[in-house]
């Protein structure tokens, strides 16, 4: 037995006997292991009440998992999914989970953790101006009652789809988490679509509960009405309904009656969800299917997989294996499981469980992990590889040529861009990579703008310095009519009355289909407009909709279905943009004539080039100005003399308002410190224009 090995079992069978001897004295156990007690004080400071202390039988299921094989008993074990709608509470639900199961020494450590402790990406946090939305689909686990629930917090915007549709391989039920207010949206019904197509059964948490216009009854019946909608079995439609709210860190069965502590939702998912369905445990059986790439620096490339059939064990002879494609062979170096936070390293693992494992650099998601024992002869079948939706948006990403390129970037070349974008493929299932005709631009297709600027604002904090081509939508062929397709999406918008006539405009010009619209039931005189729309409509549309609302529209939008392509082009700006006339420095005196053409982007001592987009013009059409212009000097007066005009200040846009703002004729320059954009010089030299 490895030393290693021998001190956690010795450490292990040492609190065992320490628990039998203190089992009637629970205080007495929480001061030596450093757990505290739950106590008023913790309610009263906001942090969610810590669940009673580490359990005998939660040690003796460790234990059994730790040593896999005939000791692990697959009921002791809950694999699920929490998935919402965007803002709907997924990850807050899961820290009350975290805080209430012993992961947290005490109220202290639980503080000093904050709050959406999943959302550990720099773009997923809501501090520094960042998106404050859940980007990637996380793993972690939790011991409760002798019961080892493996959770999976998924995104919950329609654009990261494909990051549910991969966990829900790994899942046997899910936690539909619903707002106590505003019910099911649009991406709800996305990801309980594809629950309930793999028959998992689902277990309703109406969120928020505490809210002061929550309405839990009308939520409970609006869950209902969509799972009748998506064609739900019986057994999937008599589903359990838990009210929760995550933030205080309570749930009960009753919204009128709700316990100070997260356990109605423990007990719930102990009871409503079924255990891993095991066929066999034999070694010759295994399968598991990678669902997940991750990179550890000491490790290497590691996979994250269920094991669906079969047991492995570390140093094992495996061969990854797709349908219709050669074995890729080799041994796993190290096996873990996930332990709250982290994962812990065993020596085997057992059908049911949810694994981690090195060794294998060639791993990629869709693989299935079989024996190789024996040269393979009697490994199982692989499993059938992840299916994700196709992409809907395309974008170009390519080596930034402008006059200012190089001066901030460290990767420049567009062979680091290449295996920077190629590099992404190995955990971003729904992205596609594709060459061009040009050796320094890739066609870069993903599910949504979102998507693709989250995959740019990620290389840009990186270092690498890129030349963004314009949004495009990606067509289709209809096999059997020979028709073009193009894709549509399904739009909610909720706006207060006096703004919905401007919304309704927008979406005519756009060539939107009205498919519902009415009084919100929320009592806050808010009018929801409901819309089919292509996606070239969609391109653009969300900052003038945020605009001619004054910031108080709501856009939820989801991917519907592919139909004929209309003909003609769909126009996404009214207005024309503002050119730098000349290569150089902006000046005061340039902006003071500029200003009156249209709203700027650049302030002086902005450095500019020829054709650069320095601003909005007031008409339609684009306008040279020339704000590098300076005032001539005479030996008469000062050359501050006779300004007497105010500067107006500049207009910041990020990334995305960047990235919509630009036409099918412009391009945007993105550095680790900067966004440009200016008229695509190509299609300029085509034109003739200089």
């Amino acid at each position: 037995m490895a030393p290693r090995y021998w001190k956690r079992a010795a450490f292990r069978a040492a609190l065992v006997a320490f628990m039998s001897s203190y089992d009637d004295d629970r205080s007495a156990m929480v001061s030596v292991m450093g757990f505290s007690t739950a106590t008023s004080s913790h309610r009263l400071a906001g942090v969610a009440t810590p669940s009673p202390p580490l359990r005998m039988a939660d040690v003796a299921v460790a234990d059994a998992i730790e040593a896999g094989g005939s000791a692990f008993n697959p009921e002791n074990i809950r694999n699920i999914a929490v998935i919402a709608h965007v803002d709907h509470g997924k990850t807050t639900l899961v820290d009350a989970l975290l805080k209430q199961t012993n992961v947290f020494r005490d109220a202290a450590q639980a503080a000093e953790a904050g709050t959406c402790v999943m959302d550990n990406q720099d773009q997923e946090r809501y501090v520094f101006c960042e998106r404050g939305i859940t980007i990637l689909a996380k793993n972690l686990a939790v011991m409760r009652d002798g019961l080892k629930i493996n959770i999976m917090d998924t995104p919950g915007h329609a654009d990261f789809g494909g990051e549910v549709e991969r966990v829900l391989n790994m899942c046997d039920g899910v936690l539909l988490v619903v707002d106590s207010v505003e019910g099911p949206k649009p991406q709800t019904r996305f990801v309980l679509d594809k629950a309930l197509k793999r028959g998992m059964k689902v277990l309703v948490v109406v969120n928020k509960i505490d809210r002061p216009a929550a309405r839990p009854e009308y939520v409970v019946d609006k869950v209902f009405d969509l799972m009748m909608d998506l064609g739900a079995s019986d057994e999937q439609i008599d589903f359990t309904t838990v009210y929760a709210s995550g933030l205080q860190g309570i749930a009960g069965m009753s919204p009128t009656e709700m316990e100070s502590d997260m356990k109605p939702l423990f007990d719930a998912v102990k009871r409503c969800i079924d255990p891993p369905k095991v066929e066999t445990t034999e070694s010759n059986t295994l399968q598991c299917l990678v669902s997940n790439i991750d990179y550890d620096q000491f490790k290497g490339k590691m996979g994250i997989a269920r094991i669906t059939n079969g047991s492995v064990r570390s140093g094992q002879a495996v061969s990854l294996a797709r349908p219709g494609k050669p074995k890729k062979t080799g041994r796993l170096s190290s096996l873990f499981v996930f332990d709250n936070l982290g994962k812990k390293e065993v020596e085997s693992a057992s059908a049911g469980e949810i694994i981690m494992f090195s060794g294998l650099d060639n791993v990629e998601i869709g693989d299935t992990l079989v024996t190789n024992e024996g040269g393979g002869a009697n490994a199982a079948e692989p499993l059938p590889p992840i299916a994700v939706e196709l992409p809907t948006v395309q974008m170009t990403l390519g080596v930034n040529k402008s006059p200012l390129a190089g001066r901030e970037g460290k990767f420049l070349t567009s062979r680091m861009i290449r295996d920077r974008l190629y590099r992404e493929l190995d955990k971003n299932v729904a992205l596609k990579v594709e060459e061009t005709d040009s050796a320094d631009k890739y066609a870069v297709s993903g599910r949504g703008q979102l998507h693709l600027t989250v995959l740019i604002e990620t290389m840009r904090r990186e270092g690498f310095e890129l030349e963004v081509g314009p949004p495009v939508v990606i067509y289709k062929t209809n096999e059997e009519t020979g028709k073009v397709e193009e894709p549509w999406e399904s739009v909610e918008v909720r706006v207060p009355e006096e703004y919905a006539g401007s919304v309704i405009d927008l979406f005519n010009n756009r060539n939107g289909e009205l498919q519902d619209m009415g009084i919100d039931d929320g009592g806050e005189s808010m009018t929801v407009v409901k819309y089919l729309i292509p996606t070239r409509g969609m391109l653009g549309l969300r900052s003038e909709m945020l605009t001619a609302s004054r910031g108080t529209a709501i856009i939820d939008a989801v991917f519907d279905s592919y139909r004929p392509r209309i003909a003609g082009d769909i126009q996404s700006r009214d207005k024309g943009s503002l050119l730098a006339f000349e290569d150089g420095t902006v000046t005061t005196f340039g902006l003071e004539n500029a200003q009156d053409r249209g709203k700027l982007f650049v302030k002086a001592g902005t450095e500019v080039y020829k054709n650069m987009i320095v601003g909005i013009h007031q008409r339609p059409g684009d306008l040279a100005v020339n704000i590098c212009k300076t005032k001539a000097l005479t030996n008469m007066r000062s050359a501050t003399k006779g300004i007497t005009t105010g500067i107006t200040a500049p207009i910041e846009l990020s990334l995305d308002a960047s990235v919509e703002y630009i036409a099918s004729d412009e391009i945007l320059e993105v550095t680790p410190s900067t966004f440009r954009m200016a008229k695509n010089p190509d299609l300029l030299k085509k034109g003739g224009k200089k």
